[in-house]
């Protein structure tokens, strides 16, 4: 079950909380000023704490609540009647997850932790007041959910169109972007947690064709991923295999 640093039913507002990483991303698209950070934090009505395999939010569910990824890393997914996984979307710290969702009478999806994560939740009438009041932090999160689409997009190619060697580059390489955006890694060099199931859950390819993927690249000698680290040590031959190009990041 997760922790919820408020009292049961409470909304509190006294809690403060330390700085967001969302804030840094969201800057990149709309310069913020101190009073749009300050708003931000505010609407982070409580913290809460999943441990690592927890479900966050349940398919089915009724949404009432938006989240931004504080620390640690968390994904969707959807589960098939003949007990497969596919895992939709990978999210990193500074991430704003379940905006979409507010706009379904129930969740389409499941959102677990990957790892330990601690969120930063948001209640959907403080959300709406708040684009209300704010143009500067509405548009900017629009500019980031239009972004958190076009890696939905890439994804759909990545399933349906790329080989399977194209695909793992291709989500290499856009994973590696993404953290250096956010200042945690760099394009080609960083810490991974996820599983080689969870990936492979991701790109449409079992966990025995995934790790052969894996071998093919290693011995191309252009990236290893090991004990959760991912090295890229061509960058741009990856890019050309994968057909990467990364301004739908930007």
């Amino acid at each position: 079950m997760p922790h919820d640093s408020s009292q049961p039913g409470a909304k509190s507002r006294t809690l403060h909380l330390p700085a967001s990483p969302i804030a840094g991303k969201l800057d990149v698209h709309i310069a913020f000023l101190p009073e749009d950070k300050a708003i931000l934090d505010a609407l982070q009505i409580r913290k809460r704490v999943f441990i690592k395999g927890s479900d966050i939010t349940h398919e089915g569910q009724s949404p009432q609540s938006a989240y931004i990824l504080r620390a640690g890393w968390a994904c969707s997914y959807k589960l098939m009647r003949n007990g497969t996984r596919q895992v939709i979307s990978f999210y990193v710290p500074g991430d704003l997850i379940g905006i979409r969702r507010l706009l379904l009478s129930s969740a389409d999806d499941n959102l677990c932790a990957v790892t330990r994560v601690e969120v930063g939740e948001i209640n959907v009438e403080d959300l709406i007041e708040a684009f209300d009041g704010n143009g500067r932090l509405a548009m900017s999160i629009l500019w980031s959910t239009l972004k958190d689409e076009a890696i939905l997009v890439q994804h759909l190619v990545d399933v349906g169109r790329r080989r399977p060697i194209d695909r793992v580059a291709h989500f290499f390489l856009e994973l590696g972007s993404r953290l250096a955006l956010l200042g945690l890694g760099t394009r080609c060099t960083y810490q991974c947690p996820l599983t080689q199931s969870l990936i492979a859950d991701a790109l449409g390819l079992t966990a025995v064709h995934f790790n052969r993927v894996l071998r093919q690249l290693r011995e191309l000698k252009v990236m290893t991923f090991h004990e959760g680290w991912v090295r890229l040590l061509d960058c741009q031959r990856l890019e050309r295999l994968a057909d990467f190009d990364s301004s739908y990041l930007q």
